[in-house]
């Protein structure tokens, strides 16, 4: 079972290389710049920020951003946020996890969780997104994103590195039900069907639901 030492040491192991990596490549599919601007309208910014819940190397935490959210990055590598605090200087990025988020109760406006579920356990995301919804303000919206399907795909020694970690994929039905059990409204559903030519080989899976 993976656990959150294992994801922390995964990605403070490959933080630059991934980065170099990917980026200018992220935020290239249409879609996935419509749904984050469809949750950053969904915001009301009086009830307070916004967190990028596993922001990386705080791509998306930069894009909302430019969509005019006050947003913070939170992650638990300290690698990922050593290369977000670099190429993004003005935002805020934190070091947590999602587990045990150093944040009140109900103070944020809203949260996204950008294929940051991936990693953890199926018998802990009640607990996961039990605590998400507490720091929600209420009817504040959370955006989760996926790799939709039932087997994981394990990424052994990446860019040479002896690092393993395996993906989860998961049902949105599932995950639809399980955020429900924790006390959200799932108000969106979206899935994207795999599409070889665009190398995307699984189906991805995005939900919006309100605390």
């Amino acid at each position: 079972m993976t656990t959150t030492e294992d994801t922390r040491a995964f990605y403070d192991t490959i933080a630059e290389d991934y980065a170099d990596h990917f980026r200018g490549v992220h935020l290239t599919k249409p879609l996935d710049r419509a749904v984050l601007a469809a949750f950053a309208e969904l915001v009301e910014q009086d009830r307070g920020p916004v967190a990028d819940l596993g922001c990386g190397p705080g791509w998306i935490t930069a894009h909302l951003a430019s969509l005019g959210l006050p947003v913070f990055g939170l992650d638990l590598s300290e690698g990922m946020l050593a290369v977000a605090r670099r190429h993004y200087p003005e935002l805020p990025f934190e070091q947590g996890s999602m587990l045990e988020l150093p944040v009140a109760d109900e103070a944020l406006g809203g949260a996204v969780s950008w294929y940051s579920t991936i990693h953890t356990p199926l018998d802990r995301l009640p607990a996961l997104f039990a605590e998400i919804r507490r720091v929600l303000a209420p009817g504040a919206p959370l955006l989760t994103a996926f790799q939709a399907g039932d087997v994981p795909r394990r990424h052994d020694r990446p860019f040479g590195h002896r690092v393993t970690l395996d993906f989860e994929r998961r049902r949105p039905e599932l995950m639809a039900e399980l955020l429900q059990g924790a006390g959200f409204d799932v108000r969106h559903r979206l899935v994207s069907e795999p599409d070889e030519a665009l190398g995307e080989p699984t189906a991805h899976a995005y939900l919006i639901a309100r605390r």
